[in-house]
């Protein structure tokens, strides 16, 4: 009788266990929340930057890359996690925002997928991958950098992915595309032997991009450019500058901005100070929102809040929170940027 008592006091206790260590799984595990409204019903900032949609989109993985249809319904963004780069997208399904998942064309992770770029109307996207093109090699890492596209079908899903020829891509690196209104296309262009970056731009006459062509030296000519957002009406030009002497933290790139003139000229760049330029932390990507309201940007900024003693559970709460030194993805009222403008 005593063995019996022994035996299902051990099944008790054992399914105790079991119990309490699915309840622990389950609280543990993510649960996405229900989210509804404008920018996932997130609360608008206003002239000091706040971290966008905490714990969902910024969440202590390496987010960057915002971009957004122009009715607000769907996002993009991108992730960076040791060799898995790509693209991620939440949509507005019934007033409801769905669960980020990795977008249809960049689900292959044998390649990089990022920087995307949605055009206003919403019927194509483009972005970076190093996959290689026909007749190239693959290479590792990001041995190939090039601007790829695709293009929404009947059922606003998106079609297959394709690299876009002709006059966009060289035997050099592209990456960041930013499309304006009219369809011209701005990016960067690196080349491979002396890194060396800068802006181009290509037009889209007759459904066709024409040869790019180099911004002038005021945005090209003082400091290393790359990772730049186009304006809608090409009004202004925002970009990530390295090697200039006004780096709010010398050595690291910063966030800066070009004006462009009724003429084509462009305003010298200017730096868009602390209150974007968080001192210690470099530039890495930008985009506004469609409506031209907000600007988000990444940053790989620190709480730099320490326990007196390090635990594992700090520890580990730490790594999936925001903040914790990956880039996390920030906005702030686009008025802030705006008064910067000369003629203000």
């Amino acid at each position: 009788m005593k063995k019996l008592i022994n035996i299902s006091l051990f099944k008790t206790g054992f399914l105790l266990v079991v119990l309490l260590s699915l309840t622990y799984s389950q609280e543990k595990s993510f649960r996405f929340p229900v989210l509804s409204g404008d920018y996932l019903g997130q609360k608008l900032p206003g002239d000091k930057p706040e971290l966008f949609a905490p714990g969902i989109i910024s969440t202590g993985i390496y987010e960057r890359d915002f971009t957004m249809t122009a009715d607000g319904k769907e996002v993009y963004y991108g992730i960076f996690m040791g060799e898995i780069v790509t693209i991620m997208m939440t949509k507005q399904v019934d007033g409801k925002w769905t669960e980020p998942e990795v977008v249809s064309f960049a689900d292959n992770f044998n390649y990089k997928y990022f920087e995307p770029s949605i055009t206003l109307d919403g019927k194509r996207i483009f972005f970076c991958c190093t996959s290689p093109r026909e007749g190239e090699k693959p290479l590792p890492g990001y041995g190939h950098q090039n601007i790829w596209a695709a293009d929404r079908q009947a059922d606003r899903s998106w079609g297959e992915a394709y690299c876009l020829e002709g006059e966009i891509n060289t035997n050099e690196n592209e990456y960041y595309p930013s499309v304006a209104k009219n369809g011209t296309l701005y990016f960067t262009r690196s080349a491979k032997r002396t890194r060396n970056t800068e802006m181009y731009r290509s037009k889209l006459v007759d459904g066709k991009y024409t040869k790019a062509e180099r911004l002038p030296d005021e945005v090209n000519g003082d400091g290393n450019i790359y990772n730049a957002f186009i304006d809608k009406d090409e009004k202004y030009l925002i970009a990530c500058m390295g090697s200039r002497e006004d780096s709010v933290t010398p050595g690291l790139p910063n966030y800066y901005i070009f004006f462009r003139n009724s003429d084509d000229s462009w305003s010298k760049a200017i730096n868009l100070g602390e209150r974007i330029n968080f001192p210690g932390f470099g530039a890495i990507a930008e985009s506004v929102s469609p409506d031209g309201k907000y600007f988000f940007f990444a940053s790989e900024k620190s709480d730099s809040k320490f326990e007196e003693k390090i635990s594992y559970q700090w520890l580990n709460d730490k790594h999936i929170s925001p903040q914790n030194g990956n880039s996390d993805i920030y906005w702030v009222d686009m008025k802030v940027i705006e008064e910067l403008r000369p003629d203000k």
